[in-house]
């Protein structure tokens, strides 16, 4: 059964879009930008929305019954391949051993021009430690 993950706000709720998709014990999470509570991308270049990006990330994981720790598989879209360094930073304060499979990928433009990363993960859910 497909259980849809829902955090407030709800951003993703006008483009017919789910945060994320449980099915059994795997979490699937849509892409995450570096964009606030109010939709909008946040200032302070991509240092300020890697860590937005992974801050909603986090939340959306907690949302679906899983977290950081559980990610099996994260994609990451950047728009400047110059921000892997960045981006290698941002995997280890987010992320601990043994660190999820990675794709990182430089494209053209994100959903939003001034975006310039997304993460979309996939993550395990435990249910026997009761969350």
């Amino acid at each position: 059964m497909l259980q849809r993950v829902i955090t407030q706000p709800d951003n993703y709720e006008p483009f017919l879009l789910s945060q994320g998709i449980r099915f059994g014990n795997l979490l699937f999470i849509s892409g995450q930008a570096g964009a606030g509570d109010d939709g909008k991308i946040v200032t302070g270049g991509f240092p300020a929305q890697g860590e937005q990006a992974f801050l909603n990330l986090q939340r959306a994981l907690e949302a679906g019954g899983s977290s950081l720790k559980d990610v099996i598989k994260v994609t990451i879209f950047v728009t400047d391949m110059g921000h892997f360094d960045d981006v290698v930073a941002l995997r280890r304060r987010f992320f601990s051993a043994p660190y999820p499979a990675d794709t990182i990928a430089e494209i053209k433009v994100l959903y939003d021009p001034a975006a310039m990363i997304e993460i979309e993960a996939i993550a395990a859910v435990h249910p026997q430690e009761g969350r």
